[in-house]
């Protein structure tokens, strides 16, 4: 509906955002939605041609000219702009109602550069949806804040130098393709800093003895561990370096047959009862969510990866469920206050609301937004119980952890006591005359802020050994009382290599280290996944060899650009350019060119230089005993420089050993995470690619060899072509554009087959497939083969999935005609029914439902398709996600090829012109 004439028109980020602002607006107001962004900086071969030769030719900035950007509209935001034009025409103001933070302040700026309005326009701010917020909102407007822009415009330079200048050197050094981010490249090293600790990790063993023991007049019984032999600690997991060596001095480190000999000696001996103490037990209750707290709890407690979580709680502040979800704020406001003891007193009692509203204004180490803290929306919360009806899957789930969090960060302390008590045994044993063991219990006597949250814990088995001890009750007892001991056994232990980063403690090492800002850990975790340089192992992050050699090359010639102290002051920077206190140009300058006052190199300088690079020593991981990996154009492989048979320390070789030409090597399947590559492991690789390629026989019919050799993707099969055999085929191509490629028959191993075991026989009815069952009624041929995801029937173009691999063999052309005989269960064969219903959309006013297409699940109303994304579940997806999608698709408009029709036209004709103008000069002359 076009605006009428004097309606003022507002301009938001997102389409669901829309309807619920015009609701709360009424009939003077037209809300349209940008979108997100509409310009950016395009790639420079995408640049007029008469500028890829001038200054924005190569980042499509200007660098010598003030750093000037050229912009241009984004090409699926075209027909937006052009939307929101004609709609500005018949408005009387232009209210840009972008997000507060630094990309939206750049948002409602580029509205501007696009729009020109010649209306007044007026900038207009609000953390939460709710009719309060935006009438307050449209009452209290502001100007644009230019020195936020600013900020935004130089991350985005800055950002755009980095990857064009660093990039490159990765396509040169390493692989071609690869990419490197200001942000992105830190948080892989942090990655590979782990498990490089992970690697050179040395397991140590320790062992202390658990006893059980009862007062004399009790029948209440509780354990004890092991703390002190003759008057020295026992040592524990803390007291071993990641060497394995033992840092702590004047400590007991027990071997097995001394553990042993205490547990024995113990069982027959009384105890006695050294001390006694008990001390109140207070705990606080955690401050309100930050962006980044959020991701970390709603990775432990709802398994959400960062990506997901932030779409799942962008939905939610849209639909007026919570305010804004990307702030470093702890901060409530004194309504959220007041709401929050309230909700507290009204479900769990006025004791359990403090008389003093709590105040977290801790500092977060460069804070930039000054938005509240993230919490429900409104000057009254909504309870869990009040939205159960309309929030679903995920979105509840999550309103329900925002919920819970925000309304115990107003409640009071959890209250108890501890108690430790520790007691001895006189053994005799040698070298542990007197022993003594010590347990410690937690009772909690009131809940408090329990009684609705506990926060959640990185390390899975502390929290559950610190949730058992916070509620274990001991016996009464006092100092000097005889025990008797129940049992006592030994307990073996072993030190663990540091824990790998999940998605939570990774975006807690960058807040920590002020690198990002919260609206970018869940870009960059998912940035680094996309690249390949981090894959998922579980919860855990774990890095791929490429990555080591990316960040081996950064660190050693780009230090600056991945160290941790740098990159955070660079966010430093940019809030000194947000504040004003900087200018954009003047610390560009210094980034790029360098700084001669502190004689600091700029990024142009850093990687002018490149010839003392060594792209074949940066891709090279040692890992011990003459043992590397390399990062090839393929893949990683392992490789053995120093053969068996040679001294490491002399470099003599062994009488009778044979030392080959050239380096053994066998790839390293995907499935190996680097800190499980050992030499050990390496050797096992090689073995088995020692047997790779080895001759099974030869085929019966064909009498060529068979061989058995381990790829990337698992081991398999295959028949070995004659040269000559080759030589005919490509002799048979000549006068082609392409020759014809001879390809051996390969069959991939079954899953319960294993290479070391394979024989001829087994070979040859692998290279038989696919076999042909038969054919059907209408005479067209039915097969069974193998594929990438597993065995299947084939007639036509028509394919089933088959159950098991060795059916492939078994499954005769009857149990295959009874299957064709079944409805398809998915494809085009036959229409599936919807995977789910949305409801109706607010725009089409049609049905809008889930279905399964060839190229995964989407989104319909009949008119318009829309794909659903990665992080998009089909059981939990929404309506208004749903909608929104549909929006999205919509706002792109029919896709076209308008342009390649013409540049193919173009040429054709340009070629036709050339040929006749030969033609007439042959003729001529």
């Amino acid at each position: 509906m076009a605006a009428g004439k004097g309606r003022k028109l507002v301009i938001v980020e997102s389409p669901g955002k829309v309807k619920s602002i015009a609701g709360y607006l009424g009939g003077d107001y037209e809300v349209e939605a940008s979108i997100g962004h509409i310009r950016d900086l395009p790639n420079p071969s995408e640049l007029p041609a008469d500028m890829k030769k001038g200054p924005y030719g190569k980042f499509a900035v200007d660098v010598d000219n003030g750093f000037d950007p050229y912009y241009v509209v984004d090409s699926d935001k075209k027909k937006k702009v052009a939307e929101l034009r004609r709609k500005l025409k018949d408005a009387s103001e232009l209210y840009l109602a972008t997000d507060e933070d630094r990309e939206g302040e750049a948002i409602a700026w580029h509205l501007l550069e696009a729009l020109k309005p010649r209306v007044p326009v007026k900038r207009m701010v609000f953390h939460e949806i709710t009719k309060e917020a935006i009438q307050r909102a449209i009452n209290n407007t502001r100007e644009i804040d230019t020195a936020m822009v600013d900020a935004q415009e130089t991350r985005r330079i800055l950002d755009r130098l980095y990857g064009y200048e660093v990039s490159p050197v990765l396509w040169r050094k390493v692989r071609q393709g690869l990419s490197a981010g200001r942000v992105q490249s830190v948080a892989t090293r942090l990655v590979v800093e782990r498990e490089r600790e992970r690697m050179a990790f040395v397991r140590s063993s320790y062992w202390d003895v658990e006893g059980e023991f009862t007062p004399s007049d009790a029948a209440q019984r509780f354990t004890a561990r092991l703390s002190q032999v003759d008057g020295q600690r026992v040592a524990t997991g803390r007291d071993f370096a990641d060497s394995g060596e033992l840092t702590s001095k004047n400590v007991a480190h027990l071997d097995e047959a001394l553990a042993n000999r205490i547990a024995v000696a113990c069982r027959t001996l009384p105890a006695r009862v050294t001390d006694v103490q008990e001390k109140p037990y207070t705990r606080r209750p955690s401050a309100p969510f930050t962006t980044s707290t959020l991701q970390q709890e709603a990775s432990r407690k709802l398994r959400l990866s960062s990506k997901n979580a932030m779409r799942v709680a962008q939905r939610l502040y849209e639909g007026g469920y919570i305010t804004y979800m990307r702030t470093d704020s702890t901060t409530l406001s004194d309504a959220a206050l007041t709401a929050a003891r309230s909700q507290a007193r009204d479900l769990y009692g006025a004791e359990y609301v403090p008389d003093s509203p709590r105040r977290y204004e801790k500092k977060v180490k460069n804070a930039q937004e000054a938005h509240e803290a993230v919490r429900p929306a409104g000057d009254r919360f909504r309870s869990p119980a009040q939205v159960a009806g309309v929030l679903r899957g995920e979105d509840f789930a999550l309103y329900e952890l925002i919920w819970k969090r925000t309304v115990a960060s107003q409640m009071a302390d959890a209250r108890g006591s501890t108690a430790t008590v520790k007691l001895s045994v006189d053994t005799a044993v040698e070298g542990a005359q007197r022993v003594e063991f010590s347990a410690s219990g937690t009772i909690i006597t009131f809940r408090g802020f329990l009684a609705a949250y506990e926060e959640g814990r990185d390390d899975e088995a502390a929290a559950r050994a610190q949730a058992a001890q916070e509620e274990r009750r001991l016996p009464k007892v006092s100092e000097g009382v005889a025990l008797e001991v129940l049992g006592a056994e030994a307990d073996g232990h072993e030190t663990s290599p540091p824990a790998r980063y999940t998605e939570a403690t990774l975006v807690k090492a960058m807040e920590e280290r002020g690198i990002g800002r919260p609206s970018t850990y869940a870009s960059t975790i998912g940035t680094i996944q996309d690249r390949k340089y981090v894959f998922t192992k579980g919860q855990a992050l774990v890095p791929t060899w490429l990555a080591f050699a990316v960040t081996r090359l950064l660190e050693e010639h780009f230090s600056n650009l991945v160290d941790y102290e740098f990159t955070a002051s660079m966010e430093e920077d940019l809030d000194r350019i947000a504040n004003g206190d900087e200018g954009r140009v003047e610390w560009l300058k210094r980034f790029y060119f360098g700084d001669e006052a502190s004689s600091s190199e700029g990024l142009r300088d850093l990687v002018q230089d490149l010839g003392d690079i060594d792209a074949r020593e940066i891709s090279t991981i040692p890992i011990g005993d003459g043992m590397v990996v390399r990062v090839g154009r393929y893949g990683p492989y392992v490789e053995e420089v120093v053969p068996t048979g040679i001294n490491l320390e002399t470099g003599e070789v062994a009488e009778g050993a044979e030392v080959p030409a050239t380096p053994r090597r066998a790839t390293i399947t995907d499935d190996i995470a680097p800190d499980e590559m050992t030499p050990a492991k390496a050797r096992e690789l090689l073995e088995a690619a020692a047997d790779d390629g080895k001759v099974l026989g030869q085929h019966p019919d064909t009498g060529r060899d068979i061989v058995a050799k381990a790829g990337r993707y698992g081991p398999y099969v295959t028949e070995v072509l004659p040269e000559d055999d080759v030589e005919a085929a490509s002799s048979a191509a000549k006068g082609k554009k392409k020759p014809a490629k001879v390809k051996p028959r390969t069959a991939s191993l079954f899953k319960d087959m294993e290479l070391s075991s394979i024989d001829l026989t087994d070979a040859i009815m692998l290279l038989s497939l696919p076999r042909v069952l038969g054919v059907d009624a209408e005479g067209e041929e039915i097969t069974a083969q193998n594929g990438r995801y597993g065995p299947y029937l084939k007639k036509g173009t028509d394919s089933r999935s088959l159950t098991s691999e060795p059916q492939l063999f078994e499954i005769t052309l009857e149990e295959a005609l009874a299957i064709y005989a079944q409805p398809k269960q998915r494809g085009r064969a036959a229409a599936a029914p919807p995977l789910k219903e949305l409801g109706d959309d607010p725009v089409s006013a049609k049905p809008v439902v889930v279905k399964d297409g060839r190229f995964g699940p989407y989104v319909t109303d009949g008119e318009t398709n829309a794909t659903l994304r990665k992080d998009d579940d089909v059981e939990t997806i929404t309506a208004e996600r749903g909608f929104e999608l549909l929006a999205e698709k919509r706002a792109k408009g029919p896709t076209t090829r308008k342009r390649v029709v013409k540049k193919a036209a173009k040429k054709t004709a340009k070629k036709t012109t050339t040929r006749r103008a030969t033609k007439t000069a042959a003729k001529k002359a």
